[in-house]
């Protein structure tokens, strides 16, 4: 009887401290999905992928496009976060936080701001890209707005972004596939797990910000 309850405690320490190559792998899959990359992963995929969306426009044009979008909400914010650092007005490049993340929010932001107005003025910039863009921004804002009160999970927040999106961009798609839907519900189960499993956030966490990302994209598809 003490040899079972021994066994029984044993089994939940392990659930609840997974091995060191799930927490590696978790770790992987929480830097590929970065919050940062999502977006220039979605364009990237509406740009080069999807069949229509980008149908007409040379591929010149659509590299430009590609290259500003990876500049604008990818390494210019990465690097002004990179010197905020550096000038030590944050402690940490994680954003571990929540004063830390209230900064790296008003920069990223800023740069999200001007790539939504940009994309949203241009005659070459299908409606897709535009909504998905501002839905970006808007996420950023309710973000920024959760961590005024607590660390609100930024993976949990760009999660439910791309799920709203492909949602509502397969009820307006003619060449829609279950199959975007699908890997999009698997790769914000994997996201979010990895980052229960690696104790970033609580479950409140999670859930707000998935819900928050949601809303944000779900605004946006009707501006």
């Amino acid at each position: 009887m003490n040899r079972t309850a021994m066994e029984y405690h044993a089994e939940i320490t392990h659930a609840k401290h997974p091995s060191r190559i799930i927490r590696t792998l978790a770790h992987i899959i929480s830097f590929v999905f970065h919050p940062l990359l999502i977006t220039a992963y979605v364009i990237a995929f509406l740009t080069y992928l999807h069949p229509a969306v980008f149908a007409g426009i040379d591929m010149h044009t659509r590299n430009l496009r590609m290259l500003s979008v990876v500049l604008y909400t990818v390494l210019f914010p990465a690097f002004t976060i990179f010197l905020a650092w550096r000038l030590k007005l944050i402690r940490s490049l994680s954003l571990e936080n929540r004063q830390d993340r209230l900064v790296g929010f008003i920069v990223t932001m800023f740069f999200y701001f001007w790539t939504s107005y940009v994309f949203r003025n241009l005659p070459d910039i299908p409606p897709p890209a535009a909504h998905f863009i501002l839905g970006s921004f808007l996420a950023v804002c309710g973000g920024w707005m959760c961590t005024i009160f607590y660390k609100v999970s930024l993976h949990a927040l760009s999660m439910g972004g791309i799920l709203a999106f492909f949602i509502l961009f397969g009820m307006q798609d003619a060449f829609v596939s279950g199959l975007y839907l699908t890997i999009t519900i698997l790769i914000a189960g994997f996201v979010c797990s990895s980052r229960l499993i690696l104790g970033a956030h609580n479950r409140f966490e999670m859930i707000t910000g998935f819900f928050v990302g949601i809303l944000a994209q779900s605004v946006a598809w009707f501006f």
